[in-house]
């Protein structure tokens, strides 16, 4: 990485890389410039009137979320409904490893981070990405040296992350998901279970943004609950009391989300469920009988929520080597499928619904409509202020 302007932009003035934050940033990508190059040729008139006068090719943007057990990036184009992805990164990094027991993240953990972000470094480079926007969540916020880890990404790769508050992670995943929603008139329940806290959001549906009426977040995702409760499972019977621990946790965390709930939903059954994790879309995986991850199949599907239960039931009891020999499991997440299970089955309890909702969006998703939205407004607002005369008196 050049050591001029990151690719994902500029902060705001007197933000520094480790600042927390509840409103979307604004971080544009400034290239360094470069001499134009005059073509020859009989073509070179038409090729220097598109580019100077001309349609614009239309702008990249981009969205990175950096959570407690997962990298990942988004890089899309805009389109009249919406946007079209151009390019995508995924890796499990295990940022929060240990952090339950120690406060703190790990060297190794903070080594396998950062290779990751310097693949995100190289894609939003060669993309060329007009506008971007990139942010950690759980992880970073519960670390004492979460902070310093921001300020060496930003030095070692240009990446400026944003460590956003609860509320603004509930927002965004809000924001990325909420056109799947059941089309039915009445409040639902989105949540996201992360690796180390699960938000829930009632919300109440609206044209085009949902208005959010309440929301919690829990410091329990399937890193920090798989840490806390611990990693041994010992025998069947032992692996079923770890997992009536877990969900013992859960739910006196939730207790007060579900109360509030109860007061505002007149019957808690008819609450729609949406949910966006991998959890959610690996039990869906299951619920399939797909033989390997199919995103199409899954984003968007309504689940019978007794069929989630039952596959949580079943995996509570299994080995890791059992549960990462099963098709969309594997080894990564054979650890920790089991908590994101019990986070799971603590929410269908609040909302006893039998249908369950699945999202494969979220947080980038929710970043990336919350800045094509704001580039468009700052740009019928500059194109407003063009066409404005002066008034002579």
């Amino acid at each position: 990485m050049a050591e001029g302007s990151p690719p994902d932009g500029i902060r705001r003035a007197g933000q520094t890389g480790a600042e927390k934050s509840g409103r979307v940033a604004d971080f544009r990508y400034h290239p360094p410039p470069q001499p134009e190059r005059i073509p020859t040729g009989p073509q070179s008139r038409d090729s220097r009137a598109m580019r100077t006068g001309g349609a614009r090719p239309r702008q990249a943007y981009a969205a990175l979320d950096l959570g407690t057990n997962n990298c990942r990036l988004l890089i899309a184009r805009p389109t009249e409904d919406g946007f079209t992805v151009i390019d995508a990164f995924s890796r499990v990094v295990r940022l929060g490893e240990d952090l339950a027991h120690t406060g703190r993240l790990s060297d190794a953990a903070m080594d396998r981070t950062l290779a990751a972000l310097h693949v995100c470094a190289d894609k939003l480079r060669r993309r060329n990405v007009h506008l971007a926007r990139s942010v950690a969540t759980e992880a970073c916020r519960r670390a004492v040296n979460g902070a310093e880890f921001i300020r060496r990404v930003h030095r070692e790769t240009g990446i400026a992350l944003d460590i956003i508050s609860a509320q603004e992670e509930a927002r965004l995943a809000v924001l990325g998901c909420h056109v799947l929603l059941e089309g039915s008139d009445g409040p639902a329940v989105i949540f996201d279970i992360g690796g180390g806290s699960t938000e829930l959001v009632l919300i109440e549906p609206d044209e085009k943004v949902p208005r959010i009426l309440d929301w919690q977040s829990v410091p329990w995702g399937v890193v920090s609950l798989t840490d806390t409760v611990g990693r041994i499972e010992g025998s069947p019977d032992q692996r079923l009391a770890r997992y009536a621990e877990m969900r013992r946790v859960v739910r006196d965390s939730f207790a007060p989300f579900a109360a509030r709930v109860c007061e505002r939903a007149t019957d808690a059954a008819e609450l729609r469920l949406l949910g966006t994790s991998g959890t959610v879309t690996t039990l869906a995986s299951l619920h399939l009988q797909l033989p390997q991850y199919d995103r199409r199949a899954v984003d968007g599907l309504i689940v019978p929520a007794q069929s989630m239960r039952e596959i949580s039931l079943r995996l509570s009891g299994m080995s890791p080597a059992e549960r990462g020999e099963l098709p969309c499991i594997g080894s990564d997440r054979a650890e920790l499928v089991v908590a994101g299970c019990a986070i799971l089955e603590s929410i269908m309890d609040i909302c006893p619904t039998d249908r369950l909702g699945v999202a494969d969006r979220g947080i980038r998703e929710g970043i990336l409509r919350s800045l094509i939205a704001a580039d468009r407004a700052g740009e019928e607002g500059r194109r407003a202020l063009g066409n404005a005369r002066p008034r002579h008196v």
